[in-house]
């Protein structure tokens, strides 16, 4: 990659990140519900608005070249590096109170195999074949998508289903997370249970989910960063497992149920 579309793509992030920090945090109330919207989806709203081809021209398209989106993708864990370890320094302080309600955590676990059971059938129903296996396996995070890489390569039709997945997930789901997780807080739900739903295995949706519901109850800032981090931790680490031991072997059998055919070869 060369230094100056680097240097270009740094600039880019700097002006958007400091263009989503001026706006803040927003909350507008509906209905008598608070939707609450973190820089982070201001931030997300307008990569993906420059993104748009219209406006990939002169300097834009240089920024949303594919030698910047291949870097950008490809050095994203090292980003995230810093904030796992802020998920282990957050969690050290509530670990007793964690452990002593565990079994909720493992239990969390089985809500993953939603992806299949829900999402398959509604992905073969909508047309979707080969492709339906990389982009219900789960959320199409880290986990599904090293799964897929090295099952069927990123070039395959299930490659191209949990990369999709992976996009769309990056695109909107911190949008979708930031706004549901108040919606639910406002319908009775407890603040521990919705902290604990806020890791979900990706650090943008468990971002966007905890900071809103701290936000609307700043009082429980030390909880919920606490839940919704070692929920995280969980997720990221007994995920994997769910999904190899108990998602592969259930989409599979679930795959050839709806299609009478292999979901390797078709």
């Amino acid at each position: 990659m060369k230094i100056k579309d680097l240097s270009i793509l740094i600039l880019f992030v700097l002006v958007v990140i400091t263009i989503a920090e001026f706006i803040g945090f927003q909350s507008f109330t509906i209905a008598g519900l608070t939707f609450n919207f973190l820089p982070l989806v201001f931030a997300l709203v307008i990569t993906m608005g420059l993104g748009i081809k219209a406006f990939r021209h002169g300097l834009i398209q240089k920024i949303y070249s594919e030698s910047n989106i291949h870097f950008s993708s490809s050095y994203m864990i090292i980003i995230m590096l810093p904030l796992l370890a802020r998920y282990g320094a957050d969690v050290a302080p509530k670990l007793h109170e964690i452990l002593s309600i565990g079994w909720v955590f493992l239990l969390q676990e089985l809500g993953n195999l939603g992806t299949v059971l829900i999402g398959l059938p509604i992905a073969i129903l909508l047309g979707l074949r080969q492709e339906a296996i990389g982009s219900t396996l789960g959320i199409g995070r880290e986990g599904e998508l090293a799964y897929i890489s090295e099952k069927y390569t990123l070039d395959s039709p299930q490659g191209r289903g949990v990369l999709s997945q992976y996009i769309f997930g990056t695109l909107f789901g911190a949008m979708f997370y930031s706004i549901v997780a108040p919606i639910f807080l406002n319908l009775g739900f407890s603040i521990e249970s919705l902290s604990m739903a806020s890791g979900v295995g990706s650090a943008s949706m468990m971002a966007a989910a905890s900071s809103s519901l701290t936000a609307t109850m700043p009082d429980y800032a030390d909880t919920i960063s606490a839940y919704a981090s070692a929920s995280q931790l969980l997720t990221s680490f007994l995920g994997t497992f769910t999904m190899l031991f108990l998602a592969v072997p259930l989409q599979r059998r679930l795959y050839k149920l709806l299609t009478r055919k292999d979901p390797d070869h078709e």
